[in-house]
């Protein structure tokens, strides 16, 4: 996966590891961020569904 460093954020300071992605509210994976043809975020999971303003 050559994107894999898009989806973390490291502090090499403190050694901690931190998701730059949503976490779902309804199970607890990551969500996807769409661009067309609206804007959204939506989970693969359990297809919950966030449209962006």
């Amino acid at each position: 996966m050559p994107y894999i460093h898009k989806l973390y954020e490291v502090d090499y300071n403190t050694g901690t590891i931190k998701r730059k992605n949503k976490t779902c509210p309804k199970c607890g994976s990551f969500m996807a961020f769409h661009k067309e043809p609206i804007p959204r975020w939506h989970c693969g999971k359990c297809n919950y569904t966030e449209f962006v303003k």
